[in-house]
């Protein structure tokens, strides 16, 4: 398994979990608890944990591709939710 995380620097680290979650719930398992989003995407999953200042996705993937197109999929749709940021900052680091 690959682990990859990012710190995302935004001040509406919530708002957009909850706009991810919901969106992609809708194809999706998601699990959302309080702030915290969980999605599924079958052979990977992706974390999403809001702070004040930042957002902090991680990715945990089957193989290298697979995160290397989770990171894509996650940035993509972030910076669309995140418009009048974008494109946001993804700092992304393997864990491990």
């Amino acid at each position: 398994m690959i682990e990859t995380v990012a710190h995302v620097p935004t001040s509406n680290a919530a708002k957009y979990v909850a706009q991810l979650c919901k969106h992609w719930s809708y194809k999706l398992p998601v699990d959302q608890q309080e702030e915290r989003g969980v999605v599924n995407f079958g052979d990977a999953v992706a974390t999403l944990d809001p702070d004040t200042e930042e957002l902090v996705v991680t990715i945990l993937a089957n193989d290298e591709p697979t995160a290397e197109r989770l990171k894509s999929v996650v940035a993509t749709h972030l910076d669309r939710f995140a418009f009048r940021e974008a494109p946001l900052a993804f700092k992304w680091q393997v864990r491990g």
